[in-house]
């Protein structure tokens, strides 16, 4: 039996229009949006989706979006195990994290197979603002890279990776703690590719991405754009080689999700020349 079906006989007519059935799973912890007006009933939704589903142990709802340097979003436990942190598993790989004090989102699991499978062997990779190390051990557990390194700036994500390259027995990772712009300078080195994961201020970033590539690097460029503006993403990759008197060419420009209506995050790969 669905969610939406086992409810039905408990929301009113006006309720139903405010009920939001889709949730995201991590672990085994559901993270759900229950709007004001069903506020009252937040207790018999959470129930109903651990009666449902056998290996959700904790219910979450959002008790607003993420925000903050370090993308945070405050959960409140609803019902089931009194916890936070889970294990999550996606493409050969176990990450353990809170999913109150981490940004961390399954719904990229795609995105972050389709860039393991970009990656050639013997590469060295930069991804920056690694989080808890989901890209940096996809890649790490599934390709033949010769090294990757990840750069984030939030402590308890940072906690997280650490412990997470133990868990998956990850020999060529490197995780460093500290904001992008401050940690780069200090690698002295260069990569063949660069992932930049912050949809909404990579573009911040850029002259630092370009700063460590060198001819033939591949840079994977995130943002959030309205589906009529997705040019814009290349005028800002554009004008950042023009900064750093770069040439470069476009290879694809992907859909990863969407945001909200009619805003998707996209990802532009782009190799410098």
């Amino acid at each position: 039996m669905k969610l939406k079906e086992a409810l039905d006989n408990k929301l009113t007519k006006k309720e139903k229009k405010s009920f939001t059935r889709a949730f995201d799973m991590i672990g085994d912890i559901a993270i759900i949006e229950i709007r004001k007006e069903l506020e009252k009933k937040e207790r018999l939704i959470a129930d109903k989706i651990l009666e449902l589903n056998k290996h959700i142990k904790t219910v979450c709802k959002k008790s607003g979006a993420h925000k903050g340097r370090y993308r945070r979003q405050k959960l409140k436990v609803i019902a089931g195990e009194r916890r936070k942190t889970t294990v999550y598993k996606e493409n050969g790989v176990r990450l353990r994290f809170n999913v109150e004090t981490s940004y961390f989102s399954p719904r990229l699991s795609t995105e972050r197979k389709r860039i393991m499978e970009l990656v050639k062997s013997k590469e060295s990779v930069l991804v920056m603002f690694s989080g808890v190390a989901p890209y940096t051990l996809v890649i790490s557990k599934n390709t033949k890279a010769k090294e990757v390194f990840g750069i984030e700036m939030n402590p308890e994500a940072h906690k997280f990776g650490i412990e997470n390259i133990q868990l998956n027995k990850a020999s060529n990772v490197q995780l460093f703690l500290g904001d992008v712009k401050k940690v780069i300078p200090k690698l002295k080195k260069k990569f063949d590719r660069i992932l930049m994961p912050l949809p909404k201020t990579a573009d911040e970033f850029l002259d630092s991405a370009l700063m460590v590539s060198k001819k033939g690097t591949i840079i994977h460029f995130y943002d959030f754009l309205n589906d009529q503006e997705f040019a814009l993403a290349r005028d800002k990759i554009k004008e950042a080689c023009k900064r750093a008197k770069r040439k470069c060419r476009f290879i694809r420009t992907v859909k990863c999700g969407q945001h909200a209506p009619h805003v998707f995050r996209i990802c532009v790969d782009f190799k410098v020349l």
